[in-house]
């Protein structure tokens, strides 16, 4: 008699994480064909025939005060999550990234359904913040999926078992034509082109738009030459579009939706961007992007002076231990300030090329040599379904 196919549920909170749901969802079923999947996702994971019970944007959340807000839905759509997890049966549920709502299913499936292996892929940054979240996670969850090499040694002292499968962002394929941007949208090959990014969340894009906007039309009265471009994630477009279109300042701006991401960013001279996952696709490309942030004063009260504890938010500098890019926090993150670190850096080509290849060089050691992460992380799931929740046993 056969063995049942592995029956794997997949959460994902967050555009970023639904990026990652389907990699996995791709490499688990070039590993298992006959695997059976389900979860709660976007659309990447919609695509591959994943249906998720809710829309996650609602899950979307971001800050303290944001958070106490959200609580009692959070906590109602973890609840049904892990409720869906347990009537597909699941072997194992994998929990993508987005701590606040993650930790709650993984207790949740712990309390009600402890024979699901509880696998949380990406730990949350106690290299930075918070690192008595390392102790939290390690008694809600089996295994962790790790996503830098330098993760294991704040959760492994605490139990938790720990592989380190790389960072998907510095596995992508991120080829793209920039030339032919440029050509699509009328932008000469000697033109100096901005690339703006909003973020994803609509509480990223609420709290950039005004000091972006500002920066963008002091740079184009320092500059009138310099092409702004932005591009959409599908989360934040529709709103994005009519801040836009209201506001002045970016009436020379070409938007395009996010099938178009990677030429635009082969297409860039400079980045302004928020903080996040695409700082770091920016600069494996070697981009020169400036990074900016926003946070509810609250937060950012507790965050500055209580909880932070890295000297920087973007991974490249962390790694490099050197500002590569530069970061406009809270405060710092104005109009005139973000449009002057971007004409000093368009004003500088040499110094642009040398940031441009000192970039790559980073992203080339953060990378290692474990192979594609997606498939690493299918690799330890099965192996973890296959022997009962114990070590993941190595390639099969």
């Amino acid at each position: 008699m056969m063995a049942r196919p592995e029956r794997i549920f997949i959460a994902a909170a967050e555009p970023s994480g639904d990026v990652l749901g389907a990699e996995l969802i791709d490499a688990l079923r070039a590993r298992a064909p006959d695997v059976v999947i389900a979860g709660v996702g976007g659309a990447q994971m919609t695509a591959r025939g994943v249906v998720s019970p809710f829309d996650i944007s609602e899950l979307s959340v971001l800050g303290i005060a944001e958070g106490v807000k959200a609580y009692g839905r959070v906590k109602a759509r973890a609840a049904e999550t892990a409720a869906e997890a347990a009537a597909f049966g699941a072997d194992a549920a994998v929990l993508i990234d987005s701590w606040g709502f993650m930790v709650r299913v993984a207790w949740r499936l712990k309390a009600d359904a402890p024979e699901i292996a509880r696998i949380k892929y990406v730990a949350p940054q106690v290299f930075a913040t918070r690192q008595g979240r390392a102790k939290t996670l390690a008694e809600a969850a089996d295994h962790l999926l790790a996503i830098h090499p330098f993760d294991a040694p704040y959760f492994e002292p605490h139990g938790l078992t720990t592989t380190f499968v790389g960072n998907p962002a510095l596995a992508r394929d991120l080829s793209g034509d920039g030339a032919a941007f440029r050509t699509r949208h009328g932008i000469g090959a000697d033109e100096e082109m901005l690339l703006m990014l909003f973020g994803s969340r609509r509480s990223e894009l609420e709290r950039l738009f005004e000091p972006f906007a500002a920066a963008a039309g002091r740079l184009k009265e320092a500059r009138p030459e310099t092409r702004l471009v932005t591009v959409l994630s599908p989360s934040i477009a529709d709103a994005a579009r009519a801040l836009i279109a209201a506001e002045p300042s970016l009436s020379e701006l070409i938007v395009v939706d996010g099938a178009q991401k990677l030429d635009a960013f082969h297409a860039a001279d400079v980045a302004l961007a928020c903080s996040g996952t695409v700082t770091l696709e920016l600069a494996r490309l070697g981009v020169p992007t400036i990074a900016a942030y926003r946070v509810g004063w609250v937060t950012w009260f507790l965050a500055r002076f209580f909880l932070m504890k890295a000297k920087y938010i973007s991974l490249a500098n962390i790694a490099a231990d050197e500002a590569l890019i530069p970061e406009y926090i809270q405060m710092d993150c104005t109009g005139d300030r973000l449009a002057g670190a971007a004409y000093a850096m368009l004003e500088d080509a040499r110094g642009r090329a040398a940031l441009s290849e000192r970039l790559r060089e980073v992203t080339r050691v953060m990378a290692g040599e474990g192979g594609d992460p997606a498939t690493v992380a299918a690799r330890t799931v099965l192996d973890l379904v296959r022997g009962g929740h114990g070590s993941p046993s190595g390639p099969a």
